[in-house]
């Protein structure tokens, strides 16, 4: 064979081998495809993704790698950013047979024709609709080849979070891609522990200047500064426009925006590499200096360069046609992956594309829409499952779906606006969280979404400041808080009416000590206006008081209000700044000792048996010893004294005798064990007698408290009253309610035998005063609680953080300490511990002087029983001769009783009540009007009135 022959063989195998490469890549041999394109023309995005479109379908087209000998066509409409239209606009493309659509350009016309094409199952990828709710399972056949604005407001609710605000207020169209969007938003701040404390949305169709301007200054009168900015790029500058007409955009302010706004600014020349002329003087820059902005992150590339090189040159290189912004860039990938999907279909698929008839889409009673004309895409299916598993590099990076359908790893830029443009001051990417390194080096790390590896750089905040804005400002334009102060009736040392009658000077006391120092150690200042609650006659109740805080009628409670369960339901407590728990005080006896109270240990047979054992003991040992052992011997009586001395010399361990029997060795030592376990026994008795007959009541703790059914004292308007009945189960007739420290000393006296009552129950700071003012009495077991006292707040106040801060740092650097000893401790009082001590210390007079005491005290018992028969016989005067003791009386022999006081004689009580004694024990008593005047105001109005 020759060679010409070996060169046709060649030439007919290479012409077999390309026609059998033609017919695997396109089996059908298609030579046309149809895709739709909807977009508004004259819109920001759409200018973007008009060109970009164009560049991707000359690239496909020109790629012999991809739809080899097939034609990519689009076919493109202009939904004028009307839902309407976009309805319509989309039925005349799917009319013409479309496998794809590319579009639509916002969320509401996306839900539309979502559910369209889910009859018609023709895919739909969006690069502008970031609506999240489009990507739930309602919508099969919709996706979209940009990040879900789940991702973006994750990303934003991490800054609010970096800054550690709690409080936003939002800004959004009113439509599904703004309420949604902002639905998401709260979701992610809810997991941060911080809120959307006002919504603020606006109808596109209504976006005109004077409506926004109604908007922001609603707006403007909320407490929170911190604004998130979610609408279209369109309406956007307007916002910032009325905002700085009204102020809105100096110091104080943050302002949170979220994509649209790279869009305008990239638009403008300010991204992706462009520059622009007059950058200071630009209008828009003005308009949004401060604010931060997040931007669709997109790895630089040599690809992404090639592009925005190409759209350069398309454009013309002018600054009013580069119009290039993050959606160009995802656009021009929607193409591609529309490519790439159809390309692999049309590999993997032997029954091309075929498209068949709805027999339910018909026109009824003579319409002329011609749904006849809609066509089921009968490989929609496979196209979209080919669309899910692609996997290619674009011009915005890696292109791949996640099992959720959002593309993988979702990143945004996060840009500050200076005078100077758009500065880059971190990123964020669902992957790192907020961090100052790009997202692609990040990923080839392990992820790290610790708080310690979030960073961003420094920010210039409205006004041209660059210390961060504390995110809130006081309601009504920073109006004064309003306080409310518990007016009490007694306890004034903790909290009380002030002397002047000036709204930051009308209350004092500890708490309000406490409150001002707080105060003054934040950074920004507080106006407060103290509010008195109550009429100083009755405690007001506090649960009342703090659910005035839960319906907005005070900004705030200060006074001694504990921190209980059902109060941190309705509102939020500062850190505590006292402790609080309650304690159990009852009465103390002051029996005087007697000479022979170290006989009480034991009864009179006791007494009785132990000596009696005492001689046994010593018969036994001389019975042991006296024949052998002459200690033990010598004359009957000095045997018997012997015995005497050897039997209680054993109860000191003093006996000198040695035994020498063994038996009796044996003896003594069991007798020696005796005496240890009788000297114990007594010792324990007596300091028994000496200590615990000080209770006059038989309550001693906790449990002896519940066990007993003797009446409970407790502070009216505090929150024992329902502790002691919710969670002891103590019965409600068993309490007794008290206001003053007087009521408590005379409940507490009289006993339940008396009208008042066994024990009373009530917060350490309050029996701290008490018994600094009465040492008859005492606290009992241990403290029960352990809640503390708290300055309430409305729900999610701003200042709770703040003061709580303020009051850890009076605690550390001592103030609290210093401001807690000027108003609650006393070194003119007595003390629990100091009665304790001294009533249980003996002194001579427990002995030799007892007696004399004892009848000294029923001596003056027959004297105070006489006044009292006197005085009764004084009443019966009074009622006969019609003598009323009115005011001026009563203040003229009060008056003579505070004479006394200022007679260096009459200080001590004991020279009052002698000078008592004289006047009304005596029978001339009971013929003076005056005397008779007198005594009923000594016996019956001064102990418990002067």
């Amino acid at each position: 064979m020759g060679r010409s022959s070996w060169l046709l063989l060649f030439l007919i195998s290479l012409s077999q081998a390309i026609i059998t490469i033609s017919q695997t890549s396109n089996p059908q041999n298609i030579t046309s495809i149809n895709i739709g394109v909807l977009y508004a023309y004259n819109s920001t995005i759409g200018r973007a993704a008009r060109i970009a479109i164009e560049l991707a379908l000359e690239d496909v087209n020109s790629d012999r790698t991809i739809l080899p000998d097939t034609k990519f066509n689009v076919i493109s409409q202009d939904t004028n950013c009307s839902g309407l239209l976009a309805t319509i606009e989309a039925l005349q493309v799917l009319e013409k047979n479309v496998v794809a659509i590319v579009g639509p350009q916002s969320s509401g016309a996306s839900r539309i024709l979502s559910h369209m094409v889910n009859s018609l199952q023709v895919p739909i990828v969006s690069f502008s609709a970031t609506d999240p709710t489009l990507s739930s399972l309602e919508f099969p056949y919709f996706l979209r080849a940009t990040p879900s604005d789940q991702f973006q407001m994750r990303a934003i609710a991490e800054i609010v979070d970096f800054f550690q605000w709690r409080d936003v207020t939002a800004i959004y169209v009113d439509d599904d891609y703004g309420r949604n969007g902002i639905a998401a938003l709260g979701d992610e701040l809810a997991l941060r522990r911080a809120k959307i404390s006002y919504k603020a949305g606006f109808a596109q169709a209504m976006g005109q200047t004077d409506h926004i301007k109604d908007l922001l200054v609603r707006v403007n009168s909320m407490e929170s500064r911190v604004y998130v900015l979610h609408v279209n790029p369109d309406s956007g500058l307007t916002v910032f426009s009325v905002a700085q007409q009204l102020d809105m955009m100096g110091p104080g302010y943050v302002w949170i925006v979220t994509d649209w706004l790279a869009a305008v600014l990239d638009s403008n020349g300010f991204g992706l590499g462009y520059g622009h002329e007059s950058v200071d003087a630009d209008p828009i820059l003005n308009l949004i200096q401060g604010s931060i902005v997040l931007r669709r992150h997109t790895p630089d590339s040599d690809l992404k360069m090639k592009f925005v090189s190409r759209w350069r040159n398309k454009t013309g290189n002018t600054a009013t046609g580069s119009n290039l912004n993050a959606y160009s860039l995802y656009a021009y990938d929607s193409v591609w992956l529309v490519a790439h999907a159809i390309d692999q279909y049309i590999k993997t698929n032997g029954n091309g594309i075929n498209f068949s008839t709805d027999p339910r889409l018909h026109d009824v009673n003579g319409s002329a829409l011609h749904l006849e004309v809609l066509k089921i895409f009968d490989g929609g299916e496979g196209l979209l499952q080919n669309m899910l598993s692609t996997n290619f590099t674009g011009v915005t990076g890696q292109l791949q779906f996640d099992p959720n359908r959002d593309l993988i790893h979702p990143a945004y830029d996060i840009i500050n606006v200076v005078s100077t443009g758009p500065r880059l001051i971190g990123y964020w990417s669902n992957y790192s969280g907020l961090s100052v390194v790009s997202p692609e080096i990040l990923y080839q790390k392990p992820q790290n979404l610790s708080g310690q590896s979030r960073r961003l750089y420094d920010v210039m905040w409205p006004g041209g400041t660059t210390q961060q804005p504390r995110g809130w400002v006081f309601p009504n334009n920073g109006g004064s808080l309003r306080i409310g102060v518990p007016n009490k009736v007694s306890f004034k040392q903790v909290v009380s009416r002030g002397s002047n009658s000036g709204s930051n000077s009308n209350a004092s006391g500890f708490c309000i000590d406490v409150f001002n120092a707080a105060i003054k150690l934040l950074p920004y200042p507080v106006p407060c206006s103290f509010i008195l609650i109550g009429d100083g006659t009755v405690n007001p109740n506090y649960d009342d008081v703090v659910n005035m805080v839960a319906q907005d009628e005070l900004d705030a409670v200060v006074g001694d209000i504990a921190i209980v369960k059902n109060r941190t339901r309705i509102v939020d407590f500062t850190q505590p700044y006292a402790s609080a728990g309650l304690v159990i005080v009852v009465p103390v006896k002051h029996d005087s000792s007697s000479a022979w109270a170290f006989l009480k240990p034991f009864t009179l047979p006791m007494w009785c048996v132990t000596v009696g054992f005492f001689l046994f003991f010593g018969v036994v040992i001389w019975i042991l010893e006296h024949r052998t052992n002459e200690e033990f011997g010598g004359h009957p009586k000095e045997q018997v004294s012997t015995i005497f001395w050897f039997s209680f010399s054993t109860m000191f361990f003093a006996h000198r005798q040695n035994l020498l029997s063994a038996l009796g060795r044996f003896v003594l030592l069991v007798w020696l064990f005796v005496v240890l376990i009788i000297t114990s026994s007594y010792t324990a008795s007596l300091t028994s007698i000496l200590t615990v007959q000080q209770l006059s009541s038989g309550i001693e703790s906790l449990d002896s408290l519940i066990a007993s059914h003797e009446p409970i004292g407790y502070q009216a308007g505090t929150f024992t009253k329902n502790y002691l009945i919710e969670e002891l189960n103590i019965p409600k007739s068993r309490l007794v309610p008290l206001s003053t420290i007087e009521e408590y000393a005379n409940a507490l006296m009289r006993g339940p035998q008396g009208g008042g009552v066994a024990a009373i129950v009530d917060e350490s700071p309050y029996v701290q005063i008490f018994l600094t003012a009465y040492c008859n009495f005492r606290v009992v077991g241990q403290q029960f609680t352990r809640q503390g006292w708290g300055f309430a707040f409305q729900r999610d106040s701003p200042l709770v953080v703040d003061l709580s801060t303020a009051i850890l740092t009076l605690s550390e650097n001592g103030e609290l300490q210093r401001i807690h000893d000027q108003w609650l401790n006393s070194n003119g009082g007595c003390s629990s511990e100091n009665t304790d001590i001294e009533s249980n210390r003996l002194s001579l007079s427990s002995f030799w002087k007892a007696d004399f005491e004892k009848k000294k005290k029923e001596k003056s018992g027959e004297v105070k029983r006489s006044i009292k028969r006197n005085v009764n016989n004084v009443r019966a005067k009074i009622v006969n001769v019609n003598l009323i003791l009115n005011v001026t009386e009563v203040k003229k022999h009060r008056d003579l009783v505070q004479s006394w006081n200022s007679d260096r004689g009459y200080k001590r009580p004991a020279y009052r009540h002698n000078y008592g004694t004289a006047i009304c024990s005596g029978s001339g008593v009971r013929y003076s009007t005056e005397k008779m005047k007198f005594c009923v105001l000594l016996v019956h109005i001064w102990p418990t009135h002067l």
